[in-house]
């Protein structure tokens, strides 16, 4: 690994690096950004004047498929050459190779460790062959304490291979704050995702994450630490932790306990006030787990649950584990804990054989659940899935009139959720100051998914909002709601950014 703040680079070589899909794709963009300017590439944002597009692609979803193929045609527009990569890049390879010829290459993950000199030979003119797409899952081995070791690229892990520059080797005796980092942001912003792990060793029968992003490969703690103070050094304020499935930290280290152990030691570190567990899986979601989340001071009271579905009969199809009975007690546990905990979940509609009664004892749970944020899907095929092959289709306009009834639902109890929090104290992390306006989040909004708190003035004394900065965190008092946005009044500073 090297260093995140290498010399700059000498004008000449522009690279815009453009991030679709997820917060973890975000984090392998940083990589792919401390990678291109230790190897002379100005990196930006920005298309404009670019050399080099690279597009940081996502392929989970359709929608987010085709988000990416026009973010693509868009780049080509500029007259910048146009190289695709991520996670449809690394599904689809040479068939995305081939019917979108504005794309100079496709390059899959594979080819992060030497992306300086891949985008060297296409600023050349050089003709790149595509990648060729393979079961990722297989590149590792089946036992999960034998993975870290079998040098294969991890998208967001300072993955092995050729090291940018040398640097001092770090052992378990270096300090955190002296280790190398393999990551340069792309904005100055007071949240940023922390990469816990790669890769899923579930098989869900409608994901195909699994197959283009690998089996399950944890990142060590003193890695995760070493990131987390230089990501607090560069001005962040709140670490979310990312991964495919956050519950199974640990299980590859030899310790299935291991982020339950962590999460204080990065609460500890100095100018994070912060941190935030995301993508947990209900069927692993122990008690320690939900104790270290609910209880430990700066780790926000928040349960990202995949649900999925409460309907034990969709969910066995799905190869999930739950009913709406075990998802109400895990809800249940947490709050007993933490009574303002926060909570959000994902559910697909519309899965093969899903039935009325299925559809009734999801709205079931949704009514009982007290969910903060809630995200309906409508189910669709999935090259390369179990659920392509299973009987029992949904058809289409079924599928819509059930993803619009619960949609609607959705709105109604999240927006209900939210004015149950009239009244009550909440912590804002301030995310952005602009033109007066206030905008920030509570522990129970994670950025971009859960809504926010928008800040007004008190009507005598209290906190001056005109000196408010992004990264503060104060203690505020919720006056109104829109939808599931908090409005709320600044009662006391608890921490101010540097």
């Amino acid at each position: 690994m090297v260093s995140a703040t290498p010399a700059s680079p000498p004008d000449g070589r522009r690279v815009a690096l453009l991030t679709l899909g997820c917060a973890r794709n975000e984090v392998d963009s940083e990589e792919l950004a401390a990678r291109l300017h230790a190897g002379g590439w100005a990196v930006s944002t920005d298309g404009e004047g670019a050399d080099v597009v690279l597009v940081n692609t996502c392929g989970f979803v359709e929608k987010a498929k085709q988000d990416s193929i026009q973010t693509l045609l868009a780049a080509a527009d500029t007259g910048a050459k146009v190289v695709a990569t991520g996670c449809m890049a690394e599904r689809y390879g040479r068939e995305l190779a081939g019917s979108l010829p504005e794309a100079q290459a496709v390059l899959g993950f594979d080819a992060y460790p030497d992306i300086s000199a891949r985008l060297d030979a296409v600023l050349a003119g050089e003709k790149i062959e595509s990648h060729v797409p393979r079961d990722r899952r297989e590149l590792l081995p089946l036992t999960p304490v034998a993975r870290r070791d079998s040098g294969v690229v991890l998208p967001g892990h300072g993955s092995p291979a050729t090291p940018v520059r040398a640097e001092p080797a770090a052992d378990e005796h270096t300090p955190a704050h002296l280790r190398p980092v393999l990551r340069r942001r792309l904005d100055s912003g007071p949240v940023a995702s922390l990469k816990l792990a790669s890769g899923c060793d579930r098989r869900c029968a409608f994901c195909a994450i699994p197959a283009f992003r690998g089996a399950f490969v944890s990142r060590t703690p003193d890695e995760l630490l070493a990131e987390a103070e230089w990501l607090a050094r560069s001005g962040v304020r709140e670490l979310v932790l990312v991964s495919e499935n956050s519950t199974s930290y640990g299980k590859d280290l030899g310790d299935p306990r291991l982020l339950e152990k962590l999460l204080p030691q990065l609460a500890a570190v100095p100018g994070i006030v912060r941190v935030r567990a995301s993508y947990l899986q209900p069927a692993e979601t122990r008690p320690g787990l939900i104790e270290a989340i609910a209880g430990t001071p700066g780790v926000a009271p928040y349960f990202d649950l995949s649900f999925q579905h409460s309907s034990e009969a969709v969910l066995r199809r799905m190869r999930r584990f739950g009913s709406t009975t075990r998802f109400l007690e895990l809800l249940a546990a947490a709050r007993e804990l933490a009574p303002e905990a926060g909570a959000r979940s994902n559910f697909i509609v519309g899965f093969p054989g899903e039935t009325r009664a299925d559809v009734d004892e999801l709205v079931r749970f949704l009514s009982a659940a007290r969910l903060d944020a809630i995200g309906v899907f409508d189910y669709s095929d999935e090259d390369g899935t179990e659920a392509v092959g299973l009987s029992g289709k949904v058809p289409a306009a079924t599928v819509k009139r059930r993803y619009d009834k619960l949609s609607a639902l959705a709105d109604e109890l999240c927006s209900q959720r939210a004015e149950e929090r009239l009244g009550s104290t909440v912590e804002v992390l301030i995310d952005s100051v602009d033109d007066g306006v206030v905008e920030g989040r509570a522990a129970h909004q994670a950025p971009e998914v859960d809504g926010s708190t928008t800040l007004v003035a008190p009507p005598t004394g209290g906190v001056d909002l005109t000196a408010l900065r992004p990264g503060d965190l104060v203690r505020a008092t919720v006056t109104g709601t829109e939808g599931v946005d908090l409005v709320a009044v600044p009662v006391e500073m608890i921490s101010a950014s540097a």
